[in-house]
């Protein structure tokens, strides 16, 4: 299991790559991380939900309200133009994260 602490600035990346693909909302993101990450990360709502609100105050994504199929109401979020850019940036920024990093524990595992 994957600390909380070792991926926490990696969240918004993860967030803004699923709503590249389509538009979602809280439960389903944290379900599809959790799926994704096949269960080595499970995000806390707590969390989940001040990413979604601080990307959204910084303009990446907006939400917009919309009904579940069974017609409870829920709010969807979607990558804004600049969430696609930053989106690409913050992968940058990992590729050269993850570079440094493996020099250090190479070998090690």
């Amino acid at each position: 299991m994957i600390s909380a602490d070792a991926i926490r600035g990696y969240v918004d990346v993860m967030i803004l790559s699923i709503l590249r693909g389509a538009p979602s909302y809280a439960y389903e993101l944290a379900h599809t991380i959790s799926e994704v990450s096949e269960g080595e990360y499970t995000i806390k709502q707590t969390t989940l939900y001040s990413a979604v609100k601080r990307l959204e105050a910084s303009g990446l994504v907006e939400s917009y309200p919309g009904l579940s199929p069974s017609g409870k109401p829920r709010t969807y979020y979607r990558l804004t133009p600049a969430g696609s850019s930053a989106l690409v940036e913050k992968c940058e920024e990992w590729a050269a994260t993850k570079s440094v990093v493996d020099r250090f524990v190479k070998g090690i595992l």
